[in-house]
């Protein structure tokens, strides 16, 4: 366990599209930091039912939802990607519940103790970044890199380069955080990369 002097440090680990910030969070989750990640919290409050799916359905229309009435993310993805207008209005509707979300669980973390990260890949485009984190770490791969690892996810190489340039430019945000891991490797040398960039971190508490 990392810090054991510490109490509930709180980092944001941030970072480009396909750089590896979930692999980053089950690393974490080894050194014995409780994960949380915004993607999961962002799918959650955009099921069924609730306002922010109520207010997505009426902005972007039924042709988002599959055969359930659920919110297709791919269908939204084509759509969002491929216009930024439309990419600022959905963030405009989900990014407001997402850092309540995560206002909630950084104050539940504090009161519980022990350390925590929360995976927030658009930390910085959403202003996020001003939660309260003791630190944020960037996880950042060259992008031929991460056009590679989505085309194996079967997005093709054009939709790849706009969903990467939809997002904030990869260096700018690592001159924006207090840590940055390189992921260009292998599995081993993310794991070291992550270690290291953790042991590294000086907090201001």
């Amino acid at each position: 366990m990392l810090y054991t002097d510490r109490n509930a440090v709180v980092i944001a680990v941030t970072g480009g599209i396909a750089c590896g910030k979930s692999e980053v969070g089950r690393i974490l989750e080894d050194l014995g930091f409780v994960v949380c990640d915004a993607d999961r919290i962002a799918h959650e409050i955009m099921v069924r039912g609730t306002p922010v799916y109520r207010r997505v359905v009426e902005c972007f229309g039924e042709d988002i939802l599959d055969e359930d009435q659920e919110i297709s993310r791919p269908r939204l993805g084509r759509i969002v990607f491929d216009d930024p207008d439309r990419l600022q209005l959905l963030n405009r509707l989900v990014h407001p519940a997402v850092s309540d979300v995560l206002k909630a669980w950084i104050a539940e973390r504090r009161t519980k103790g022990g350390h925590a990260a929360a995976q927030v890949p658009l930390l910085f485009e959403s202003g996020m970044d001003t939660l309260g984190w003791d630190a944020v770490i960037c996880v950042s791969s060259s992008e031929s890199r991460m056009i590679e690892r989505l085309e194996a996810r079967g997005i093709s190489s054009g939709e790849a380069g706009s969903r990467i340039a939809a997002q904030m430019n990869i260096a700018e945000k690592e001159l924006r955080s207090d840590g940055i891991i390189r992921n260009n490797g292998t599995m081993k040398e993310l794991e070291k990369a992550t270690r290291d960039a953790v042991a590294n971190l000086r907090f201001e508490r």
